[in-house]
């Protein structure tokens, strides 16, 4: 997978991409993320990438002008026989909010073009004319898009093929099925006289991964209950979930 993002502080990526599952990725080549400053494509002597708003009010607006031609340099260097979609993701507040599932299909693409806004915001041409996608990362304000494009190259990065050391750590984590992930433990067995749960000390390995969803299932249920309306259980689990309702609504 390529990933281009624009962004006028292409420092602030640095870390991100140099340790962990991250940096492993990029050295087996299987993510190529490539940071370009859009200030670069401004045409005035100062490199001016924003303006005042027409109208008034508080604030900057981005211009319209060094964000299309970033784009633009940036489609050139697209092979005429790579025939597949570019999604161009502008990270806003106004956008569809981020989720496991979205990841799921950004992670599906060969290559994607994120923006990062700043200051009041984009010139809404950037949103009408060349944007295909909005995303947010939730409901509040940020400085600008930078950490939230960190946030979605993580999360769809790691999806990838080959980047997790086990394939079945992406299918087993919070909201990966819907559901939050069951409590984890390691050594020692006993910790200041918490014990660790005796099934996962069993061996029995369907015993355990029956405890793990019902587990999953009453995390979810007692921290984000929200979450289960979305998710898909088996007619045993169904009745758990109702058990568990009946429960807590006494």
């Amino acid at each position: 997978m390529r990933i281009d993002v624009l962004t006028l502080f292409p420092p602030m990526f640095e870390t991100l991409f140099s340790q962990s599952i991250l940096k492993r990725a990029i050295e087996q080549k299987i993510v190529r993320i490539n940071l370009v400053n859009f200030r670069d494509y401004a045409h005035d002597k100062h490199h001016t990438v924003d303006d005042y708003p027409y109208g008034g009010g508080p604030g900057m607006v981005l211009k319209p002008e060094p964000i299309f031609e970033a784009v633009d340099a940036i489609k050139l260097t697209i092979s005429p026989e790579d025939t597949c979609p570019v999604p161009i993701i502008l990270l806003s507040p106004q956008g569809r909010l981020f989720s496991q599932k979205v990841a799921h299909e950004l992670a599906r693409y060969n290559h994607l073009i994120l923006i990062c806004g700043h200051y009041e915001g984009v010139d809404e041409r950037v949103r009408e004319h060349l944007a295909t996608d909005e995303i947010s990362i939730g409901d509040y304000v940020l400085t600008g898009g930078e950490l939230p494009a960190m946030v979605v190259i993580d999360a769809v990065v790691r999806l990838l093929p080959g980047v997790l050391g086990s394939e079945v750590s992406a299918t087993e984590e919070s909201h990966a099925e819907g559901l939050l992930e069951y409590p984890q433990y390691t050594r020692p067995p006993v910790y200041q006289g918490w014990a660790v749960p005796e099934i996962l000390l069993s061996g029995n390995h369907a015993q355990i991964a029956k405890w793990r969803r019902e587990q999953a299932i009453k995390r979810t249920l007692e921290r984000r209950p929200e979450l289960l309306e979305k998710a898909t259980f088996t007619p045993e689990e169904k009745r758990l979930v109702a058990k568990l309702l009946t429960s807590e609504a006494k």
